[in-house]
């Protein structure tokens, strides 16, 4: 361990102590406070902050087309990257106040691997039970990294379950990339009984409150978990707000959790579920919605205003989605979002957040 140091964050007056062998993220999740991050490898920009006093920080490696050299030069900082070497004031740029205060101190558990069940040709439902007595707390959305066995290495995935839903068990819907090197270890030697280490729970793409405002999901492939999770702590706790998901897959072959979505219909006053279908062509039987799945919103939705939304999915399909949703009227604050993508070389989906920018 390294010596420590107080960074401030300001406009929001909060104080923690970093070690200088932490990140400024890290400490901050350690100690339940919720900054705005993504991929906490430098790559995304989410917590992409000023340095308002100080000048002693050290960077982890990290993406040029997150931090330009000449904003280094300027004062931003990463603050998943950035180690403190003396105090200081950080000024962030991308914060949600009624938030902020709200973490939940990260957690190392080991967890046992109690299935793991296709529910499409490259979609995994991964259940697992922590080991030691006592749950996991978690906000519906947030995230886990598990570490990749027999490696220095770990993935994120957001849990589709609630922390109330059997005390104790994680689920994850994980995509399947070839050479994936959490992915293809868990189709191909990771077994019922295994122990898997994990962290967290990391994340902000959780339910805002905001008693009476409609809610649009927006979701594709793995999105479905922290979306799930979301609806299913709705159900959960009673709220009835108006809410609408769509979800887009190629064909009818790629849908999963339809019957509980569904069913979930039943449950939940206001709420509809639409999946839709971009290529359905060889499935004569579909009679529901088909086009890409921001397509088919733009079709049912000629005005959001005051709506919340929330985007789920691969790359292509949030940075369109967000454009259609603030020219339907969602004001930018109030979409928020998870971008599935892929880390370099490795494969794997990879949970990168950013709630507005």
């Amino acid at each position: 361990m390294g010596d420590k140091h107080v960074v401030r964050f300001e406009p929001v007056g909060i104080e923690i102590e970093v070690d200088e062998d932490q990140t400024i993220l890290r400490a901050a999740a350690e100690q339940g406070v919720m900054l705005m991050h993504g991929c906490k490898e430098g790559q995304c920009s989410s917590c992409k902050s000023f340095v308002l006093d100080g000048e002693d920080i050290e960077l982890d490696r990290y993406s040029t087309f997150a931090l330009p050299e000449y904003e280094l030069d300027e004062g931003y900082t990463l603050l998943c990257r950035a180690h403190p070497y003396e105090d200081l004031t950080i000024e962030l740029l991308n914060y949600d106040e009624d938030m902020i205060r709200s973490g939940l101190p990260i957690q190392d558990r080991v967890a046992e691997v109690v299935a793991i069940t296709p529910v499409t040709h490259d979609l995994r439902h991964l259940v697992l039970r922590l080991t030691d007595p006592g749950e996991l707390k978690f906000f519906p959305g947030q995230y886990v990294d598990i570490l990749v066995p027999d490696s220095e290495a770990s993935r994120s995935f957001s849990m589709a379950n609630t922390t109330s839903r059997d005390s104790g068990q994680l689920e994850f819907v994980i995509k399947v990339y070839p050479g994936g090197v959490f992915s293809e270890f868990l189709d191909t030697r990771l077994n019922v009984g295994d122990r898997l280490q994990l962290s967290g729970p990391f994340g902000v793409f959780t339910l805002r409150d905001n008693p009476g405002a409609r809610i649009v999901f927006v979701g594709g492939g793995a999105g479905m978990a922290p979306i799930l999770s979301l609806l299913r702590s709705m159900a959960e706790r009673g709220i009835d707000r108006p809410a609408t998901y769509y979800y887009g897959a190629r064909t009818h072959l790629d849908l999963c959790f339809d019957e509980e979505l569904r069913a979930l219909q039943d449950v939940l006053p206001g709420f509809k579920y639409v999946p839709a279908l971009s290529e359905p062509a060889e499935d004569a039987e579909w009679d529901g919605e088909v086009g890409l799945i921001t397509d088919v919103v733009r079709r049912h939705e000629p005005d959001l205003a005051g709506a919340d939304a929330y985007v789920c999915g691969p790359p292509p399909m949030v940075e369109a989605a967000i454009p259609l949703l603030e020219g339907l009227g969602v004001v930018t604050k109030h979409i928020y979002y998870d971008k599935f993508t892929t880390t370099g070389d490795a494969g794997d989906s990879k949970v990168l957040e950013a709630p507005t920018r």
